[in-house]
């Protein structure tokens, strides 16, 4: 038996599966059906226990195709029930024994959906999986104590720059938690891959003499990575920009907007984005816990090109002067919804046409 407890005083106990070690994290909810495996090895939940709002988590296993990371990063996961026996003919592990060989716990028979409008009611916050019999007066004394961690990018972002070669467009990738999908999506186009540590300078950057950057998706408050804030700002201007997510993020903070913490977050692949432009509705996959502050933009050189149909947050930015724009979503869509992977032809038009200006000025 195991235990689940809330900052709050919440407790709810269930069986455990996966490893048998106790975790602290911050817990959070994500609503998607499908897509389990590619969740859990997003780096952008580090730090995190997962709430699967989805009934039954793990019948049709895990395989080696889908991972997203190979070191998935997230502290735990709570379900309704986990399947024993997956029946898929790309199933190759149960979640428990998938789980168990990352050392990572799970808690089942938990009645997620009154723990998910627990969350909702009361924000994302503190929680522990433990044993059964350990006392909950003694495991919120240590939760009270202790501080959720901030050093999340450090943790998921690659420490060496690696390439990965093609005769394509010239793309340095700086990786704040990056998942393979967005990789497949430039591979995918025959573009040149040159992935950088967060924390990699300007000028460093620059000598890769890159046609365009991405800024990947990653965990964690932007304001606390800093340095990459001043990156982009140096490079605003000199290069076409594309940000997804904690890209999304380090580009408005880099333009003078600031950025602050959602409620509960937006973690699921049904989340409904509307263009301004195009005056059309987009099914969009998300995974953060912080917003660009709409307010913050009125004095920046950004315009908000799109915002959620559910709480009107910021869901995509454009800078007015130089080809640099954001989306708060993830178009690579693993999982999720495949309508909006014509960004990354936008990003990559946005390459030729800068190209072109260059080569005749």
């Amino acid at each position: 038996m195991k235990k689940i407890i809330l900052e709050d005083g919440t407790i709810l106990t269930g069986e455990g599966f996966g490893s048998d070690r106790e975790v602290f994290g911050e817990i959070v909810f994500q609503t998607g059906m499908t897509g389990y495996q590619e969740v859990m090895s997003d780096p952008s939940y580090c730090g995190q226990i997962i709430t699967f709002t989805y009934p039954l988590i793990g019948n049709y296993g895990v395989n080696r195709d889908d991972f997203e990371t190979i070191f998935p990063s997230l502290f735990g996961v709570v379900v309704k029930e986990h399947c024993e026996f997956p029946s898929n003919f790309r199933n190759e592990e149960s979640i428990d024994s998938f789980l168990k060989s990352r050392d990572i716990p799970g808690i089942s028979g938990v009645d997620t959906r009154y723990l998910t409008k627990v969350i909702r009611k009361n924000g994302t916050m503190k929680a522990m999986i433990v044993n059964g019999d350990r006392d909950p007066e003694e495991v919120l004394k240590k939760m009270n104590s202790s501080d959720l961690p901030i050093d999340q990018v450090p943790r998921v972002s690659t420490v060496k720059p690696y390439v990965i070669p093609h005769r394509g467009e010239r793309i340095v990738v700086i990786d704040y938690g990056i998942k393979s999908g967005l990789l497949r999506a430039f591979t995918e186009r025959n573009c040149h891959i040159t992935v950088v540590p967060y924390n990699t300078s300007a000028e460093e950057i620059m000598r890769q003499k890159p046609d365009g950057v991405f800024l990947s998706n990653g965990p964690g408050d932007p304001a606390h990575i800093p340095e990459a804030t001043a990156t982009v700002e140096k490079l605003i201007g000199k290069v076409p920009i594309f940000g997804v997510c904690m890209g999304h993020h380090i580009i408005a903070r880099a333009c003078g907007a600031t950025t602050s913490k959602l409620h509960f977050g937006h973690r699921g692949v049904n989340q409904p984005v509307f263009d301004v432009k195009t005056e059309r509705t987009y099914m969009t996959s998300q995974n953060h816990g912080y917003s660009v502050d709409d307010n913050s933009i009125m004095s920046t050189e950004l315009k908000v090109t799109e915002y959620s149909l559910n709480d009107r947050t910021v869901e995509a930015l454009e800078h007015t002067k130089h080809p640099v724009f954001s989306v708060q979503y993830h178009p690579e869509s693993t999982p999720g919804p495949e309508d909006t992977g014509h960004l990354f032809e936008k990003f990559l038009n946005n390459i030729r046409q800068e190209k072109g200006v260059r080569k005749y000025v």
